[in-house]
């Protein structure tokens, strides 16, 4: 009876939905029971993977952590984990500091580590900041630890499990469960929060199924494509991986098509922003999406992972992905186990008596070096316990690590060795490794922030082998160097047929004049895919209202519209109200701009970027005398330990031709980040323009050993040292 009462919910769903006379009804939404039916092999896999555990209610086995009693002791709290009437509850820190009970509403997660859900005002869940470790205690595991053990985060700090950086309603929750409905209101900041399904069913990946029920029930016609499903994954149909002799790996039998599969993935396996409210399935990833390129912060400049990117950002500079590779090709897309066990999942394409022997991977067989992930797929922990592995299944290159200050796989093994070791050892059995590739040494000049990287960043966005996303993000690289990018290379690339490099054109543009800016950008508009129309919206949004004209301001409008409603369906996240105000600002409507930046300020108060756009609008309405107080007003909430506000307050103080008292803020930021060499220039400026000559020069010679060969450095040493 409940499969066939989902089944039929379904059915009314679809026929009750379909808003008027002459519409095709949208497809509703089943349940796994449904699909269950006719897939039961399938529904057997799934049940009790990750996917079908990335939340439950806190019931009975789904609770994995210690109840009885349990406590931690973290920054200076003693929380304590107890069981009551059956119920599961933790008394800990809540929003004043005090000690409350809280009841555990829900699970997140299963392995290696299992998070809890705490309902809290406004229709919140909150994640508390406290885990549980999975793994057996012989691994470290079956115990309680705090996610940022190397912070005090109290309920003062922007981290706290009670402030809006926790709450799942907006962050975690639309990849843990099936058809989220957010239902965030903006005016009474509440969120009325449902789902189809409590975990990541079938409907999260293929779609909504009651048409495709409807097909299988009236006899399934075989020629209809996607069989009524909204997306059809035929990456791998009909595909045969054929081994090259003389190679010793495969090569596929088509060449790939549309590459839906890794586009569905990267829905939730990419470090990635919303861009629109309804979902759209089978499309590419850019069209919902806003995956992360290959920039710093994010990326090592070779482009392995540093920050929590996931795996769609890695995996697309894969020679895997170039040859076709679909992440089906490695997981079971149902059990999410690897196809294989150790090295038979890479033998599939890799011919095992040539790669799987010690005359190349240079280990005793069968010890934990011999594995291809080891040197191939490094790992990277992340929550204190989560070890995951680069996608980009990229060649070792120790003798590029010390000099890049990249990771290298073969000491993060032997870590009494050294790079220099590691390189002759692999040179020895394999040869010398070559030039590094060119993007990674124009990367590694961008992220150093040399003024040759312009150069070098066009040189390599040109290279016709480079991996798309590579390509795209030397393109965005290149919009923050005015006048870098090479109009011509721009061009090339908005015609490109990946999406993502069309992205990175855009971005490119960005660093051009205004009008080249608005040729080039101009028709992408009308792009095909929703994620460049945006950006070209935002980039196009500073032009002058006299040069959108006709069609084109008709293409702006609509793409501007677009961008909006993706905030809006975003307004209950700090990073969106701020793309807001800086969008709004960029169309000179000050007002709503600060209203955003406001909104912004009131969600999380503790993020110093909101002050600062805050502070950046009213300068742009004209108003410096609001922009300090803003600025003070923000290092009185932040606290004075802010650098990038007391840098911003410097910044504004010299501008108000105050150098005087821009000493001290500038001075404090220098103090707290001394590795950052604009706090530096600027403290040595001020310092100089404010009569005090001989300190200045003592901060800019800091700032040389820092950046040796820029010339603005170099310039500001040699007149301080002569008097100039």
């Amino acid at each position: 009876m409940p499969v066939l009462r989902s089944f039929l919910a379904g059915l009314l769903l679809a026929a009750c939905s379909d808003g008027g006379p002459g519409r095709i009804a949208p497809p509703g939404f089943v349940g796994a029971g449904t699909c269950a039916e006719c897939h039961a092999a399938q529904a057997a896999a799934w049940r009790g993977s990750h996917h079908d555990l990335a939340m439950q209610e806190a019931t009975g086995e789904a609770v994995l952590g210690d109840f009885d009693g349990a406590t931690l002791t973290y920054a200076g709290i003693t929380s304590t984990f107890f069981r009551r009437d059956g119920r599961y509850f933790v008394r800990t820190d809540g929003p004043d500091g005090r000690l409350a009970e809280y009841e555990i509403a829900y699970t997140f997660g299963v392995e290696p580590l299992q998070q809890l859900l705490i309902p809290f005002r406004g229709g919140r869940l909150q994640a508390l900041g406290i885990a549980w470790d999975s793994r057996p205690v012989d691994q470290g595991g079956q115990r309680w630890f705090h996610l940022y053990p190397g912070e005090t985060v109290n309920h003062a700090h922007e981290l706290h499990w009670t402030r809006a950086a926790q709450t799942w309603n907006g962050g975690c929750a639309a990849c843990h469960s099936t058809a989220l409905e957010k239902g965030y209101d903006e005016e009474t900041d509440r969120y009325t929060t449902t789902w189809r399904e409590i975990d990541v069913s079938c409907e999260a990946c293929h779609g909504p199924g009651s048409r495709h029920v409807e097909w299988a029930r009236s006899g399934g016609a075989e020629g209809e494509a996607g069989r009524g499903l909204p997306v059809a994954f035929h990456d791998r149909r009909g595909v045969r991986w054929v081994v090259d002799a003389k190679t010793g790996i495969a090569r596929r039998s088509r060449a790939p098509g549309g590459r839906v599969e890794v586009e569905a993935c990267g829905q939730c396996h990419a470090l990635r922003s919303t861009i629109r409210g309804d979902h759209v399935w089978g499309r590419p990833l850019l069209e919902t999406h806003r995956p992360e390129l290959v920039l710093s912060g994010f990326y090592f400049p070779d482009g392995q992972i540093l920050d929590e990117v996931y795996e769609y950002g890695s995996f697309r500079q894969s020679r895997m992905y170039a040859a076709g590779v679909t992440c089906s090709d490695c997981h079971d897309p149902h059990a999410l186990d690897l196809r294989a066990d150790g090295n038979a999942v890479c033998a599939q394409c890799h011919l095992p008596s040539r790669f799987d022997s010690a005359g190349h991977h240079l280990h005793a067989p069968e010890s934990p070096g011999s594995r291809c992930v080891a040197c191939h797929m490094p790992e990277r922990v992340y929550m204190v316990i989560d070890r995951r592995r680069d996608h980009s299944i990229r060649i070792p290159r120790p003798d590029l690590a010390d000099r890049l200050g990249t990771p290298s796989a073969c000491v993060a093994c032997h870590a009494d060795r050294s790079n220099a070791w590691a390189a002759a050892a692999l040179e020895r059995v394999h040869g010398p490794p070559g030039p590094a590739p060119a993007f990674v040494e124009a990367f590694a000049a961008d992220d150093g922030g040399f003024p040759e990287a312009g150069r070098s960043l066009a040189e390599a966005a040109a290279d016709p082998a480079l991996p798309e996303i590579l390509e795209a993000s030397a393109l965005a690289r290149l919009g923050s160097r005015p006048g870098a990018a090479p109009a011509g290379l721009i061009e090339a690339a908005l015609s490109d047929p990946d999406p993502l490099v069309r992205l990175g054109a855009v971005l490119a543009a960005a660093g051009l004049e205004v009008e080249e800016r608005l040729t080039l950008a101009g028709p992408a508009l009308r792009d095909s895919v929703r994620g460049v129309r945006q950006e070209a919206a935002r980039i196009l949004a500073s032009v002058p209202a006299s040069a959108l004209t006709g069609e084109l301001r008709a293409s702006f409008d609509r793409a501007a519209g677009e961008v909006l409603a993706g905030l809006a369906a975003n307004e209950d996240r700090q990073w969106a109200l701020l793309d807001r105000a800086a969008f709004q600002a960029a169309l000179g409507d000050f007002q709503a701009a600060e209203r955003s930046a406001r909104a912004a300020i009131r969600l999380e108060p503790l993020q110093a970027q909101a002050w600062i756009a805050l502070a950046e609008v009213q300068l742009l309405a004209g108003g410096e005398e609001p922009a300090e107080r803003s600025l003070r007003q923000g290092l009185a909430t932040v606290g004075e330990a802010a650098d990038d506000l007391q840098y911003a307050l410097g910044l504004l103080l010299v501008r108000r031709g105050r150098p005087a008292a821009a000493v001290e803020p500038l001075g404090r930021a220098a103090g707290i980040r001394p590795d950052i060499p604009r706090y530096l220039y600027a403290y040595a400026i001020a310092l100089r323009e404010s009569g005090h000559a001989a300190r200045a020069l003592q901060v800019a010679v800091r700032l040389q050993a820092l950046v040796p060969d820029d010339p603005d450095v170099v310039r500001l040493v040699e007149e301080l040292r002569t008097g100039r």
